[in-house]
């Protein structure tokens, strides 16, 4: 019992050093599972830089993208457990168990959760030459004219595409669906009248709005936003879709079993990070908004993820989506 004793006041000592030693002067890499120069991609080089900062050493942004994030998730689920080797996911980590038949990871219990760091909202806009002009007209226009829609996303599991599986369940109506690889070419569709709807991200659809290229007919946010160019929008909660909300967050998570004295000194970095006043513009400049509330503690941001699985896992599971 002495040494048993002895040998936990030893692990105890051992691990509150190595937390104070850490991290000791070496890189640690933040892994991005999707490309360089992506809304994600983005987030995670500004947090990298203001985390520099209030960490005390470099940190490197790896891209490790495909198969809709898990890859590189995968890749920190199987990391040492040493606060070295980092995540920072979007919204896909609550998506990927419905959408994936095969995960090597289990997204609740392959992780540590280390806090919340932003919301983009997402808005929902149709062709230029669409008849409706807001989005009572839109909803007129959508009733009469059922089978015949085509609804943009991004690719599988993209937050477009997420967006709309959550309108269409929400008006109960199927519409086509069209694909893409990537935002870019469903805009350029839409632009052209390829497709009738899209619903993606403000970071990619503000600037369309603005130069009244795309009919604007709602945010998919609980409260109007105050951009400028999207204050005069009504949320679709507002608009007749009861509790609708679909925002593209960002969180990140250290592989399970991080010792929990690295784990805080992370978690603390980062929230630091997360106030840094060239950050919180860049941010801003996105059309992101900072996570401020408690979502920002890791057992509420981890949580928040299990309540957004069992919110979108049936309406995956509904709509037939599935990748190998």
């Amino acid at each position: 019992m002495k040494k048993l004793l002895a040998f936990t006041a030893f692990a105890a000592a051992a691990a509150g050093a190595y937390a104070q030693d850490f991290p000791a002067g070496k890189t640690v890499t933040l892994v991005v599972p999707f490309s360089a120069g992506g809304p994600t991609d983005r987030v995670a080089r500004d947090l990298a830089e203001a985390l520099q900062k209030t960490l005390g050493t470099t940190i490197v942004v790896d891209n490790t993208a495909g198969a809709g994030s898990s890859i590189g998730t995968a890749k920190v689920a199987r990391a040492a457990p040493d606060g070295y080797t980092l995540l920072l996911n979007h919204i896909g980590m609550s998506t990927m168990p419905a959408l994936y038949r095969k995960l090597p990871f289990n997204v609740e219990n392959d992780f540590e959760y280390l806090g919340m760091v932003n919301e983009v909202p997402m808005t929902l806009i149709g062709k230029p030459g669409l008849p409706a002009n807001n989005y009572k007209e839109l909803t007129a226009w959508i009733a009469a004219n059922k089978g015949k829609i085509n609804l943009g996303n991004a690719g599988l599991g993209a937050a477009s595409h997420l967006c709309g599986l959550l309108f269409q369940s929400a008006l109960k109506v199927e519409m086509t669906p069209v694909p893409y690889k990537g935002t870019a070419p469903a805009i350029a569709d839409l632009l052209g009248g390829q497709i009738d709807l899209l619903c993606d991200q403000t970071t990619n659809t503000t600037s369309q709005i603005e130069a009244k290229k795309v009919k604007a007919y709602a945010v998919t946010t609980t409260k109007r936003l105050t951009t400028p160019a999207l204050k005069d929008l009504p949320t679709l909660a507002e608009s007749g879709l009861k509790d609708f909300e679909v925002t593209i967050w960002h969180g990140v998570y250290a592989p399970k079993g991080t010792p929990a004295p690295v784990l805080k000194k992370l978690n603390e970095a980062i929230k630091a990070a997360m106030k840094d006043p060239g950050f919180i513009k860049r941010q801003e400049g996105l059309g992101a908004v900072i996570t401020t509330d408690k979502r920002t503690e890791p057992a509420e941001h981890k949580k928040f993820v299990s309540a957004e699985i069992a919110k979108w896992g049936p309406i995956i599971k509904a709509a037939g989506v599935y990748a190998d």
